[in-house]
């Protein structure tokens, strides 16, 4: 497919309006899903600062410096457990009928233990007792492929697996939960609601307009410091480091690191990423107005960008897709160094269908990150464009298009923008989120010449 660069401008998508919120019945539904779907008495749901995204999509809250547990149990029990400092931040929290114990080990070393030490009395006083079975989440779970075991082994402190077993006996049952939540297809958290759906978008949209205010206004001689200080960053809560990394011609560019006080000098290597709850951003390039052997290899890469969107759709395996984009990128000697797109939630990275052989499905209301990073590349070279998009069937849509008609709005320009500026008609079933729609500079210091199809 023949792709050229061309001066577009980046419009303006339309207003946010006011962020979307998740109803505290849409939490009382995902809980009591959650607890059906575990087939056991009790669901112990593990976090902490950075493990947190089951116990806010289940609760609307995450705790902050400690640890956690969520439970959900007989004739309704919600009971969140956690440490000094987060107690008085459970009033955030969204799901109803919540009840709040202190288990001060779960506090700050330092801090008082004085009047609530035991996680184990506060589990009693839950009404957890020898005999009961428990569903316990944890961060991430085992595949078969990784342990013979892996259905009796937890992603949680062993601690805290250690107090349960002792608590419910040795011949009750503790078994993995997470994928009830996790499970790349048919996880709870795979699949989201229409008002979760507005949240994510909301962010992804401020996620992506702010991570373009870098990549448009970085200049020669700017710090990376300095290019960060563009972001307009007004304190939403991140999944991610932010990122910005730059390098001479020659050298290794590392993505993931933090900004440093090293200037920029033209011909530089750069990439960026930010990211929100519900989204993240990436772009990479040169910092220069031209290189033409730069161009040959992003041309390749666009051209697998649009193979992923052309790809892409609704009851697609997720191995199809991983084939197709890989497939493209090995025409023109290169691959994808992670999975061509995975599922995004409050974390970066929830799970990913789409691998090799996958056999799992796209669903209607997957948020997705369109994520494929071109490997091997250069030494001083790079190249990312990564945005949130989300898959919607025509219910899914008018009911966006009813509730949310601003988002809708904004959804439908992103799209027609990509159809008539970038020459991408996308399938309807696919929502593009982020304010920068497959808007891919090679070269940042003509960040308005975008890669096109001619």
């Amino acid at each position: 497919m023949p792709i050229k660069l061309a001066p577009v401008a980046l419009p303006d998508f339309g207003p946010l309006g006011e962020q979307p919120k998740i109803p505290p019945q849409t939490y009382a539904a995902r809980a009591d899903a959650a607890l059906k779907a575990s087939g056991t008495d009790w669901l112990v749901v593990y976090a902490d600062r950075e493990h947190f995204g089951n116990i806010i999509f289940l609760s609307g809250f995450e705790p902050r410096f400690e640890e956690a547990l969520l439970l959900l149990g007989p004739n309704g029990k919600r009971i969140i457990i956690t440490g000094n400092e987060s107690v008085s931040y459970t009033v955030l929290a969204g799901l109803p009928g919540i009840e709040v114990l202190r288990a001060q080990t779960f506090s700050l070393m330092g801090q008082t233990r004085a009047d609530d030490p035991r996680l184990s009395d506060r589990l009693r006083d839950a009404g957890l007792k020898p005999g009961d079975s428990i569903g316990l989440v944890g961060w991430k779970y085992l595949g078969a492929d990784e342990d013979q075991d892996h259905s009796n082994l937890f992603f949680v402190p062993d601690f805290v697996v250690a107090v349960l077993r002792r608590l419910i006996g040795p011949n009750s049952t503790l078994k993995d939960a997470t994928p009830v939540l996790m499970h790349a297809e048919k996880g709870l958290r795979a699949v989201v609601d229409l008002d979760q759906l507005a949240a994510f978008e909301w962010a992804a949209a401020r996620c992506s307009t702010a991570l373009w205010r870098v990549v448009a206004g970085v200049r020669e001689g700017d710090s990376e410091f300095e290019a960060l200080r563009r972001l307009g960053y007004e304190g939403d809560p991140l999944n991610v480091h932010t990122m910005f990394a730059s390098v001479s011609a020659g050298e290794n560019i590392v993505g993931l690191r933090s900004p440093t006080a090293r200037r920029m000098k033209k011909g530089d290597g750069v990439t960026t990423a930010l990211g929100f709850w519900g989204a993240l951003s990436s772009r990479a390039g040169l910092l220069t107005d031209h290189d033409e052997s730069f161009l040959t290899p992003a041309k390749a890469y666009f051209e697998a960008l649009i193979t992923w969107y052309e790809t892409a759709d609704i009851g697609v395996e997720g191995g199809t897709l991983f084939s197709a984009v890989t497939e493209k990128l090995k025409s023109a000697g290169l691959d994808s160094a992670l999975n061509p797109g995975h599922l995004g939630s409050h974390e970066e990275w929830l799970h990913s269908p789409v691998r090799p052989g996958s056999t799992e499905k796209l669903r209607s209301g997957m948020p997705f990150q369109v994520d494929v990073i071109p490997v091997p590349m250069p030494a001083g070279w790079a190249l990312n464009c990564e945005d949130a998009v989300a898959f919607a069937d025509t219910d899914l849509r008018e009911a966006i298009r009813t509730r949310y008609p601003e988002m809708h709005a904004r959804i439908s320009a992103r799209r027609a923008f990509m159809a008539d500026a970038l020459g991408v008609s996308v399938n309807e079933n696919i929502l593009p989120l982020a304010n920068t729609p497959l808007y891919l500079p090679p070269f940042w210091l003509r960040s308005n010449h975008v890669l096109t199809r001619a």
